[in-house]
Parts: structure tokens; sequence; C-alpha cells
């Protein structure tokens, strides 16, 4: 492939520049996280603006982690830690499409779900509702209740993009993360 050929691609697969406004969390090739940071809230309805970029596109390589859920965004729940009591957006990258799931920990047993595929550079409106016995969970005003059982409302921490379970990020992947009013 020549220079200008792959100038040409690079263009059509990027983004616009990325607005002021948003926090972007590069999840670095050969890691799982983004970032290592502690916010505590005892809030119940967040809400974020999210953009991904092509990054958002990747192999495994092995060919069953392709079906792992990376995580997005989320919070800690019932004063537990993340893996015993969670509830947060995932994503992954699969047919070709960027799925957007909800995933949950509760017990140290995790599970999740597909809530709507969405588009790769442009903005989409997330938000956490954390009920007293269900979550409910939006993306772009398509929405789920997941269970919730919690016997007790106690101060919760932010959970940030995280790639993997067992594979590590093949390549820097960025995601653009605005918080809501």
């Amino acid at each position: 492939m020549n220079l200008l050929a792959l100038a040409v691609l690079v263009k059509l697969t990027s983004c616009s520049k990325i607005k002021n406004d948003y926090t972007t969390f590069t999840i670095k090739e050969g890691k799982h996280r983004s970032i290592n940071a502690l916010r505590y809230s005892n809030d119940t309805t967040f809400n974020w603006n999210i953009k991904f970029d092509s990054s958002a596109i990747y192999k495994c390589v092995d060919s069953l982690n392709q079906y792992d859920i990376n995580k997005l965004i989320g919070w800690s729940d019932c004063g537990d830690s993340h893996t015993e009591s969670s509830i947060r957006f995932g994503w992954r990258w699969l047919n070709d499409s960027l799925e957007i799931h909800w995933f949950k920990h509760e017990a140290g047993e995790f599970s999740f779900d597909l809530i709507k595929r969405v588009s790769i550079c442009e903005e989409h409106y997330y938000e956490l509702t954390i009920f007293r016995w269900d979550y409910k969970l939006v993306v772009d005003g398509t929405y789920v209740y997941v269970p919730r059982n919690c016997p007790r409302d106690k101060r919760r921490y932010q959970l940030y993009p995280y790639f993997g379970g067992d594979e590590t990020a093949p390549h820097n992947i960025k995601i653009q993360i605005k918080n809501g009013t």
C-alpha cells in the first residue's frame, strides 16, 4: 500500500478533533486500565456523553476473547468492592459493530447483556439510575432495567474504562467521556 492510500485510509477512519469539554481516557497497548483514580459519590443518577473513535475496532488474539465485555464506566455498589457488587456500561467490537452492554457484579459473579449498538465517531448519551431494587441503564433513549440485590445504600466509587478479561488492549484505545449535568 502506498503512502497516499495509507493517509486516506487513516483520515477516513478517524474522528473529528476532540472537543475540550471531554476527558480522553486512553487504554494503552498491552494494558487493561485507562486510569487509577478514586471518585466517591452517594448520588443515584449519573449521565455522560461518550464518544468512541476508530481505535475501538480491535481483534483479539484468541477469537473467543472477542466475546468478552470491556468495561466503559459505572459504579461500585453496596459499599463493597466492585468485583463483589457493581454496575457498569460495557462494550465490545463484534461482527463489525460496537456493542454497548450492561455489566453487573453481584456476590462476586458477573452477568451482562446487550443494550444496543452504536456508531463510532459520534456522541452517545448514557444514563445510569440506581433504584432500591434495580438499575436503569439508558443509551440514546434505549433503556433496560437490571435487578439489584443490595440491602444498603453506601458510598460508591466510580469505575473507569478497562479493556478485556484475559487479553490486554491490542493497541491504544481512546474513549472520550463528558460528565453530564
